[in-house]
């Protein structure tokens, strides 16, 4: 039994050097592409005209986007497939478990977010800030639970195509050879 702990306890400590630090200009390139996406992102959000308080929760999970497909592009969790396809399985999966359970909202939201996970780990799509656009359909205002299943189109769908693009141009734009994306479509 002490064994079993101590190996658990061994797990913690850390077998890898931390990374090194990027290059400064790779560094501008990330800032560059998040700022562009989130300015998308928010006028978007805006032309909707919903909520003010969704629009805070949409563009909080788009900014966690923003971190990987510009701060880590070459990260499984960054690529076309993970970054829609996580975004629309998690959305379907909080839509569905809204429209068809009926349990407090905490319930619903602790199903939404773990299912959305199950769900990504199965179709290959794992994206983290899929989790939260699970959570989003639950928490959502009225608005957001009106748009029902069009809300994997929009603004789910339409705001992941629109950074999607513009992480196409902006990824690509450094004359760093290790800095492309994506590294794979599906």
């Amino acid at each position: 039994m002490f064994l079993q702990i101590k190996k658990y306890f061994n797990k913690m400590k850390g077998f890898e050097k931390s990374p090194r630090p990027k290059k400064f200009s790779e560094i501008l390139w990330s800032g560059l592409g998040a700022f562009l996406s989130m300015v998308a992102i928010f006028i978007f959000t805006n032309y909707l005209a919903t909520d003010p308080m969704d629009n805070f929760f949409l563009i909080g999970s788009f900014g966690a986007s923003a971190v990987l497909i510009y701060g880590a592009p070459q990260l499984d969790y960054s690529q076309p497939r993970n970054f829609i396809g996580g975004h629309i399985i998690s959305t379907l999966v909080g839509v569905l478990i809204y429209k068809f359970l009926s349990f407090d909202l905490m319930i619903l939201s602790a199903l939404a977010v773990s299912l959305s996970i199950v769900a990504m780990h199965l179709t290959q799509t794992m994206h983290p800030p899929g989790g939260a656009t699970a959570l989003i359909s639950i928490i959502g205002s009225s608005q957001i639970h009106d748009l029902g299943f069009y809300l994997i189109f929009s603004p789910i769908l339409s705001g992941s195509c629109l950074m999607l693009c513009i992480a196409l141009l902006i990824n690509n734009l450094s004359n760093n050879p290790k800095r492309f994306y994506p590294k794979y479509w599906i």
